[in-house]
């Protein structure tokens, strides 16, 4: 799944580190799901989600696989 998080979160200048207090996650849990590596619970999208003010579908993209 793609995301936006990285963007959004440099646009209002704070740090992975910062995010990850605020959300009570670690800092390597916000880089992962920065590249790509690690796709939030529910929870924690919501979470993320409510701290920006968006949907969740702003910052985070699914994109289906196209059938063969």
């Amino acid at each position: 799944m793609k995301n936006r998080l990285e963007e959004f979160r440099k646009q209002r200048g704070i740090r992975q580190e910062e995010l990850a207090e605020i959300l009570q996650v670690s800092r390597q849990t916000i880089g992962s799901l920065e590249n790509g590596r690690y796709n939030p619970s529910i929870l924690l999208a919501f979470k993320i989600a409510r701290f920006f003010g968006t949907a969740i579908e702003d910052i985070f993209i699914y994109e289906e696989e196209e059938s063969k």
